[in-house]
């Protein structure tokens, strides 16, 4: 059974940092890219960065480019999403998803935007950021 497992959310102050981790079991984690997504209340679930199954390619939405990255630890099954500088308009339910897409797929960094090209999903993650 894929078990998806979010950790490190809560409650911050806008400016401030937080850092969220993903740990999956039950699949062969290195051959997953693996991204972030959020969902605010009456919201649709959007995109937030995603990374390559050997963490070679790093993709990112623009809004948040320059202030979250993301790593993977394939040794540990886990992914990590680093956020600095955080908006109040950021607080959302944060999302880890698996994706079994080819990187040799055409238009692989557009497809690995798109949530539904994600197999397995976390059970979200609160991310509140207060102003």
């Amino acid at each position: 059974q894929v078990q998806l497992v979010e950790s490190g959310g809560g409650l911050v102050q806008a400016g401030g940092s937080l850092r969220l981790s993903c740990v999956a079991s039950g699949l062969t984690f290195s051959s997953y890219a693996m991204g972030w997504f959020r969902q605010a209340p009456g919201r649709e679930r959007e995109f937030v960065a995603t990374i390559s199954r050997n963490g070679g390619s790093t993709y990112f939405a623009d809004s948040v480019k320059g202030r979250f990255t993301i790593s993977r630890d394939n040794a540990k099954n886990s992914v990590y999403l680093p956020m600095n500088s955080l908006k109040p308009e950021e607080t959302a339910v944060y999302y880890c998803g698996a994706s079994l897409l080819s990187p040799y797929q055409s238009d692989y960094a557009k497809l690995l935007k798109e949530s539904s090209e994600y197999t397995y999903w976390g059970q979200g993650i609160q991310v509140t950021v207060s102003s």
